[in-house]
């Protein structure tokens, strides 16, 4: 990679080390029912939200209610988002004149923007008016991120609270994270792309005459015109990213120069995409007492995160070992070298290789290149990215508590070597909480599995696919995975527009969110009422580098153990056949 490349990640990382603190401690004092900075001017706002929609603040909900009021709310939320897609043609900010959407497609996108996943079966610039952007598709990326918030600060205080049943207030939690968090933080990152050149404005398409030929029509003439599209992007961007949505407003993503204009911007936005999930652990070690234990967490988080990008940037700075360059060149040249198909040559190997990492070890999803046409190595680490359940660092509050449901299997694993009942923060790892967390880690991939090996023997799963062998495999799997665990980044290589996948991913999507949520709610409810055993000189140290590395170890050997199968199968086997 070129030096550029090295200078942007350390920039990234830079960023990070400020802000995951500083937000973090934030974090903290907002969901730990302390006095927080802002409190005189958001206490008033969220007066008035609670009295419109008749929230008690002061009332707390045993797990059951919790998981009640996200459903009910997510439910309505979908179905106001599918209700604004079929009626689009009749509502205002319509420059385009854009139609209603068709009903699988308004069926599979209101799904995918209410569960956080945001995938995306349709040309954003050539679908959507701009009231479905900023009123539909926006407005759900702030809530749909604001839940997984709220899930994280109830896991919480499941192990923090002792012999009690309740967890906070859904609808507090959801407020709060919206309030203080995502919508200022999005202000500010509106006018930081807007100065950058993202576009802010709700014009519409604008037809151009160019110099240079862009296409030949029918007929074979040339044809010298270029749509420019208009669209309030700058303010869609941040929680875009800051949401871990990645819903892009335009199809090329953060490949489009009026999303993303320059590498300055992709680094803003990946350090955005990482911002809150880096940040949960510091909250998480604050709201209990012991940032030794957030700082384990926070360790497996970037070293897991670490790994993938070394992987992903080295075999794509190697490029393609058949070709004879590409270490050579990314070494001598200034210019970005190594596998440069399906990347924009502004942000080179370094950046590309950079987001693809981040946006699948979040929940992002916002791609700034084709993940098919990475080196088969390189493309399987977003690949197992997602498969790992995204929980370094994760989605907006969903990777915490993915991460520390790992903590609670590595607790029991060291349990079992030990002979000893299993703790962690002096609280009992018993059988319920066990079988609920073997339904937390089997659901998705066995999902995942079924719904691809049933695609893979039939016509309507197989005409969408480009490719056949291993790379259609791995085009197929990417795609079940992405939608399953709420990613919504695409392999590329699938037609999704069917209605096959329309259908089945809406389903899959859904699986993928609340098969998850329930049993860690289940877990925080189950923790919550237990008693804290004191520490003894027998009670196994759960803040240490070796069990650090025993939570990395295990993490990675649960999801190999599910889905090396098809690993071997599709991107692997590509691999050592020498199919580039």
């Amino acid at each position: 990679m070129a030096a550029a490349n090295w200078l942007e990640i350390l920039a990234v990382v830079v960023l990070l080390c400020i802000s995951t603190p500083i937000l973090g401690n934030y974090m903290a004092k907002v969901y730990g029912n302390k006095k927080a900075p802002g409190d005189r001017f958001f206490l008033p706002v969220e007066r008035f939200v609670y009295r419109i929609c008749g929230v008690d603040p002061d009332s707390e909900q045993r797990w059951r209610t919790y998981v009640m009021s996200m459903l009910l709310y997510t439910a309505v939320g979908i179905l106001l988002l599918y209700a604004v897609l079929r009626l689009q043609g009749h509502l205002p900010f319509n420059a385009d004149n854009q139609q209603g959407l068709p009903t699988n497609l308004s069926f599979n996108t209101a799904i995918s923007f209410g569960t956080n996943t945001d995938w995306q079966n349709y040309l954003g610039e050539a679908t959507m008016s701009h009231f479905s952007q900023m009123f539909g598709l926006m407005v759900k990326q702030f809530v749909s991120a604001a839940v997984g918030m709220a899930l994280a600060a109830a896991f919480i205080r499941a192990l923090v609270r002792r012999r009690q049943t309740t967890l906070g207030n859904f609808w507090v939690d959801t407020v709060r994270s919206i309030t203080r968090i995502l919508l200022p933080l999005s202000f500010v990152f509106a006018f930081v792309f807007l100065s950058q050149g993202t576009i802010q404005n709700f014009e519409a398409n604008k037809t151009v005459h160019t110099i240079a030929t862009q296409s030949v029509d029918a007929n074979g003439h040339a044809v010298k015109t270029q749509t420019l599209p208009g669209g309030p992007v700058s303010s869609f961007v941040p929680i875009e990213g800051l949401g871990d949505n990645g819903g892009g407003f335009f199809n090329a993503n953060g490949a489009h120069t009026y999303q993303l204009p320059n590498p300055i911007s992709s680094v803003l936005y990946i350090w955005l995409l990482l911002m809150i999930p880096f940040a949960f652990p510091w909250t998480f070690g604050k709201m209990i007492g012991s940032l030794r234990q957030g700082f384990v967490v926070l360790t497996a988080m970037a070293a897991l995160f670490s790994i993938g990008l070394v992987i992903a940037a080295g075999f794509e700075g190697a490029g393609n070992p058949k070709l004879g360059t590409g270490v050579s060149q990314a070494a001598t040249s200034s210019q970005p070298g190594g596998n440069l198909e399906g990347k924009d040559t502004r942000l080179g190997v370094g950046l590309s290789a950079l987001n693809a990492n981040a946006i699948t070890a979040t929940s992002t999803g916002t791609t700034n290149a084709a993940h098919e046409s990475f080196t088969p190595i390189g493309g399987a680490v977003p690949l197992f990215q997602i498969m790992l359940g995204e929980v370094d660092p994760g989605g907006t509050g969903t990777g915490l508590y993915g991460m520390l449901i790992m903590v609670f299997i590595s607790v029991f694993i060291a349990g079992l070597m030990v002979g000893r009942t299993p703790e962690y923060l002096g609280k009992k790892v018993q059988a319920k909480e066990v079988k609920l967390t073997a339904i937390y880690i089997l659901v998705l991939p066995f999902s995942v599995l079924l719904i691809t090996a049933i695609s893979s023997g039939i016509p309507a799963g197989l005409q969408s696919l480009w490719s056949s062998g291993t790379h259609g495999l791995t085009e197929l799997t990417y795609a079940f995975t992405s939608m399953a665990h709420n990613n919504g980044s695409a392999f590329g290589g699938l037609s999704g527009n069917t209605t096959w996948y329309t259908v089945t991913g809406g389903i899959v999507m859904l699986v993928g969110r609340f098969a998850l949520i329930i049993p860690a709610l289940a877990i925080a409810g189950s923790l919550v009422r237990k008693r804290a055993l004191p520490e003894t000189s027998g009670t196994l140290r759960t803040d240490t580098p070796l069990f650090t590395a025993l939570l990395m170890v295990v993490t990675i050997i649960v999801t190999g153990l599910t889905y090396f199968p098809v690993l071997a199968l599709g991107p692997l086997a590509e691999h050592f056949v020498g199919h580039f």
